[in-house]
């Protein structure tokens, strides 16, 4: 009974750990869509380094006040994981385009001026996907605010076809592919 109690605690204390490191330091979402095609297409599990950005704290919901501990700025060209503004409960992934202090043109075609005026506020963002299929980026939502960002996607951890059965579908070519 003594040596059953032992693993069960064992056990218990290993779940919180994996629980919260999954919580604060890395996350893997599944690609679902063809926004950063070829990049990333389609069933491609990626890894998302939480601490890029520094740790978030806080949420979106006005519990506990958004900050950010070890801020460090999004870079253009980063490819970067952030919940939806209209849509909290909704991961999506699109490389930054625009970082604050960047002057944004948007009519049909977007332009992007390096350290003109200031058309990018402090703290916000110009996400795009790379296909142009694609409807939920910055084109649609506008410019993200950090507090919505998660993380930098780092690694392609594994690749499924999702047209295939689960054990014939596997990407090889594509396991632990770095971005």
């Amino acid at each position: 009974m003594r040596k059953t109690l032992k693993f069960l605690l064992e056990l218990a204390v290993a779940l919180i750990l994996m629980l919260c490191f999954r919580a604060l330091v890395f996350t893997i979402y599944t690609v679902d869509g063809p926004a950063l095609s070829p990049l990333l297409i389609q069933g491609d599990r990626v890894l998302v380094n939480r601490w890029s950005y520094g740790l978030r704290v806080g949420s979106n919901e006005g519990l506990i006040s958004y900050t950010r501990i070890g801020r460090q700025p999004v870079d253009q060209g980063d490819v970067v994981a952030f919940e939806n503004p209209k849509d909290p409960s909704e991961v999506l992934i699109c490389r930054c385009h625009a970082v604050p202090g960047d002057t944004i043109h948007h009519d049909n075609q977007v332009l992007i001026v390096p350290g003109r005026v200031n058309c990018a506020p402090q703290d916000h963002y110009w996400m795009e996907a790379l296909s142009p299929l694609n409807t939920i980026d910055s084109r649609t939502l506008g410019l993200i605010p950090e507090q919505f960002i998660i993380g930098r996607v780092t690694t392609i951890v594994y690749s499924h076809n999702p047209a295939e059965l689960p054990w014939n579908g596997w990407r090889h070519y594509r396991t632990l592919l770095p971005l």
